[in-house]
C-alpha cells in the first residue's frame, strides 16, 4: 500500500512538472509595454518615439524557448514623441502615412537561443505596407507569478536596428538617419488567468 502511495505521489509530481513546462499563451500588456524607436536628426539630436499601444500574444515554453511565437500589432494612432507637431509629421504621407497604413505589425517566424536568458527572434515586420524580415535580440527579464496581477507573467527586453528606407519611408535620408534603433520592453500575462 505504501509503495502504491509513492508511485501515485511520483506521478502527481511528474504531472505537475509537465504542467509548468507546457507552453503558456500570454497577452502582451499595453500598460507595461514600450516600443521605442530613435533616429538622428541632421546630426544635432536623437529624438525618440513610443509605439506602446500594443495588441499582441506571446506563446512561450520555458522548457524549449525555440518554440516561442509572438504576434503584435501597434496602431500608429498611439505614436507619441511628446511633441504633437512631430507626431503629426511622422504620421503624415512624408513618413508613415498612418491614414493609409494605420498599423505596424510583427509576426515571428523563427526563435533561436543565444545564451542564458537570451534569444534571437526573427520575424516579419510590416511598416508602411512593406514586409521585411527583422531579427530582435531578446533578453528574458523574468518569468513567474506576478504579485499584483495574480497570474503567471513573463517580461522581455529586445533591441534591433532597421533601415527605414527598406520600408519605403526614406524622406530626408541621409540628413535624417536611415538607421532606426528600436528598443522594446514588455510584459505578458497568462491569457487563461481570470
Amino acid at each position: 500500500m505504501r509503495a502504491l502511495r509513492y508511485v501515485a505521489l511520483a506521478g502527481l509530481i511528474a504531472a505537475a512538472g509537465t504542467a509548468t513546462a507546457a507552453p503558456v499563451t500570454y497577452n502582451l500588456d499595453p500598460g507595461h509595454t514600450m516600443v521605442l524607436f530613435s533616429w538622428n536628426h541632421f546630426g544635432f539630436s536623437n529624438p525618440t518615439a513610443n509605439l506602446g499601444s500594443v495588441d499582441g500574444k506571446l506563446v512561450y515554453d520555458e522548457k524549449d524557448p525555440t518554440k516561442a511565437t509572438v504576434e503584435a500589432t501597434l496602431p500608429l494612432s498611439g505614436l507619441d514623441t511628446f511633441v504633437p507637431k512631430l507626431d503629426e509629421h511622422l504620421k503624415s504621407a512624408d513618413f508613415l502615412d498612418a491614414a493609409k497604413y494605420p498599423t505596424v505589425t510583427f509576426k515571428s517566424t523563427k526563435v533561436a537561443t543565444a545564451g542564458k536568458g537570451k534569444l534571437k527572434v526573427t520575424g516579419d515586420l510590416t511598416v508602411h505596407g512593406v514586409t521585411k524580415p527583422v531579427t530582435l535580440d531578446v533578453t528574458l527579464n523574468k518569468i513567474g507569478p506576478h504579485p499584483m496581477m495574480h497570474s503567471q507573467t513573463v517580461g522581455f527586453d529586445a533591441t534591433a536596428t532597421i533601415k527605414r528606407s527598406d520600408f519605403g519611408v526614406g524622406a530626408y535620408v541621409p540628413n535624417v538617419s536611415d538607421e532606426i534603433k528600436i528598443r522594446i520592453t514588455t510584459e505578458g500575462h497568462d491569457a487563461s488567468a481570470k
